[in-house]
């Protein structure tokens, strides 16, 4: 399971509504508990490519960032990033470019902009599995 905090959403989900039409994209950090991992902060980073259907995050934001969990103790756990106009599940391409199967890759869907849906994802070659994600207060 994926604990997250609910203000960590609304942030994942300001940014990505911020840079439509492209997508948006960034890191998870935190700490393991068990099976659970549990994010103790989102980082919004640049999508260089400013593209509506593939991202690369921008990579000074991106050693900064690690840099920034370091200093804190905690790992990063993932990463997230938006589909503007397609469902929250990977991508052929969201698969090929996942090279770390311990990664959570989280998927933010815009389709229906009334109805933003937030998945979670454990990416291992061309297998895809749901994790379970739950907003807390």
């Amino acid at each position: 399971m994926i604990k997250m905090a609910k203000r960590d959403y609304e942030k994942i989900l300001e940014h990505a509504r911020a840079v439509l039409p492209e997508e948006a994209c960034g890191l998870i950090a935190g700490e393991t508990a068990g099976e659970d991992k549990i994010i103790h902060k989102v980082y919004c980073l640049t999508n260089i490519d400013h593209s509506n259907e593939h991202f690369t995050l921008d990579p000074r934001e991106q050693l900064a960032a690690v840099k920034d969990m370091r200093a804190n103790g905690w790992r990063p756990l993932g990463n997230w990033h938006s589909h503007p106009e397609s469902p929250s599940r990977p991508s052929e391409e969201d698969k090929r470019l996942a090279y770390d199967s311990s990664a959570s890759y989280m998927i933010l869907s815009l389709m229906d902009p009334e109805r933003p849906v937030l998945n979670s994802f454990h990416v291992q070659g061309e297998e895809v599995e749901k994790e379970e994600l739950a907003l807390e207060p």
